[in-house]
């Protein structure tokens, strides 16, 4: 995530990151936990983005994101339409479905987000591939899919394809910034 936001910073988006409850007990302590239930996950996105949209200025456009969990949290914060000033969400790595389930899709919502939706996805992520992807009933129309051709759920790409390790993470956030450009 670090690279990330220095590469969406250096496109010109400013870049606020935050951590859930769990992650920083974890700092804190050091003792790994699982994270906290979606209920405590939402609400503290959500109080994170309140304040977020308390400092900028008229005119700003608000995006919210996450990689992985984080994505998906943000898309579920989307629809619920508590945050009407959403104005478009970034998915790094979506965790389409857990790994080797892929009977377990977590897309329902995508329905009810009122906004743009931009995935940003490795060809190689065992949370969702094109083939599987493809297999599915179609997403709604204000949802895009940005493959990055062999990343894995880190957006690392493969050794054989001869790129810097992030490569494919700089490519996500370029197409990124694009997208949050468009909505200007």
């Amino acid at each position: 995530m670090s690279r990330l936001a220095r590469s969406l910073a250096e496109s010109g988006i400013h870049v606020w990151r935050f951590e859930f409850p769990y992650m920083l007990k974890r700092r804190a302590d050091g003792r790994k936990r699982p994270p906290d239930r979606q209920p405590v996950l939402l609400s503290h996105f959500a109080g994170v983005v309140g304040h977020c949209h308390s400092l900028m200025s008229p005119g700003q456009t608000l995006v919210i994101g996450g990689k992985s969990m984080g994505g998906r949290m943000a898309s579920l914060l989307a629809a619920s339409r508590e945050c009407a000033y959403i104005k478009g969400v970034a998915c790094f790595g979506y965790p389409f479905h857990p790994p080797g389930k892929p009977d377990r899709w977590r897309t329902d919502h995508f329905m009810e987000i009122p906004c743009p939706l931009a995935i940003f996805q490795g060809t190689r992520d065992p949370f969702g591939k094109p083939e599987e992807l493809a297999a599915r009933p179609g997403l709604p129309a204000r949802v895009s899919v940005h493959w990055l051709e062999g990343g894995n759920h880190d957006l690392r790409p493969l050794k054989k394809q001869g790129l810097d390790e992030n490569a494919l993470i700089d490519e996500a956030a370029a197409r990124a910034a694009a997208f949050i450009g468009s909505l200007e």
